[in-house]
């Protein structure tokens, strides 16, 4: 604007600025209050990403190996690899802490530290039946849904071992011995854990499969245009098959490791409690290597303090 007439004049660029044409970020990105530059792709398969991932790890290292990279700059890897990791860490603590919670809750239950550690061992061997059952079908292992399928099948993996544990203490109350009541338990309690397995299997197998139905065409022209697959099983499949993988290993695993487990802490507790003179020290000794080691510092803690061991006694203690 013209002060003196109060006009509008205009006023070319070039008496001001230089113009030239060159190519430029169209926005400048940040995180963390950092400057960054984004290098990302899509990956046509979604089962692939986990190998791509480690493939360009290795380039990028390779980068840095071969190439001075200036110190302020930092090269890292994001995107899907750096969620999944977030991710399967935050899945492995609350794995931990329901454990834990579980753990608490079962020993008020049972009034026993053994019991407890009998129905978590379910959980461990239950999931190396999942892993087993990848294996043998060559599937592609989600590590996020693998995760959750995990926790979803310890739910129902330690409730079929309370369920046995339980009613064999009921047995025994009655005053059945301890292996024929952990034999008639498992003959009695194989139904409602055969059935929960079956229903569960059942109800996941079309997530698992990616069965899918078109209600609004089969209301229409009775055509549910039926089809397996689909971007829902890439998401669902694994959750699926990692639960189902689980109760079939777990269901056998439930019927001959619980009592087996079950029969040695209970026979092994007299001798434990005769040993240490208290039932609370005893309970720690639930299974045959710990019982040995227990009495092997024990031996070892006599002999230091100069007192006199009765061999006699530790054989015969043993042998009980």
């Amino acid at each position: 604007m013209d002060m003196t007439t109060m006009q509008i004049k205009s006023v070319p660029i070039s008496a001001v600025a230089t113009v030239d044409y060159t190519n430029t970020s169209g926005a400048i990105m940040r995180k963390n209050v950092k400057r960054t530059i984004q290098l990302q792709s899509n990956v046509i398969d979604p089962s692939m990403t986990t190998k791509i991932n480690q493939e360009l790890k290795g380039k990028i290292e390779d980068f840095k190996r071969t190439t001075r990279v200036p110190s302020d700059v930092t090269i890292r890897q994001t995107g899907q690899g750096e969620q999944e990791a977030e991710t399967s860490a935050f899945l492995g603590t609350a794995l931990i802490i329901a454990l834990g919670l579980i753990f608490v809750i079962l020993v008020l239950q049972f009034n026993s530290l053994s019991k407890p550690f009998i129905v978590l061992n379910e959980i461990f061997f239950s999931v190396m039946g999942v892993l087993i059952g990848y294996a043998v079908t060559g599937m592609t292992i989600s590590t996020i849904m693998l995760g959750v399928g995990v926790i979803g099948l310890a739910g129902i993996v330690i409730k079929n071992g309370i369920l046995l544990i339980e009613f064999t203490d009921e047995l025994r109350g009655r005053g059945i011995r301890t292996r024929e009541a952990a034999i008639q338990a498992g003959k009695i309690r194989i139904i409602p854990v055969m059935l929960t397995a079956i229903a569960t299997m059942l109800g996941l197998l079309p997530l698992a499969v990616g069965f899918n139905i078109d209600f609004k065409s089969f209301l229409e022209t009775f055509n549910p245009h039926i089809f397996f697959g689909g971007d829902s099983v890439v998401f669902w499949g694994p959750l699926s098959w990692t639960i189902i993988f689980g109760l079939i290993f777990a269901f056998f695993l439930t019927l001959m490791m619980v009592p087996s487990m079950y029969i040695i802490a209970e026979r092994l507790r007299r001798p434990m409690e005769k040993f240490y003179g208290t039932k609370y020290v005893a309970l720690f000794g639930f299974t045959g290597p710990l019982f040995f080691i227990f009495v092997g510092i024990m031996y070892g803690v006599r002999k230091l303090q100069g007192k006199k061991v009765w061999t006699g006694q530790l054989k015969e203690t043993v042998a009980a």
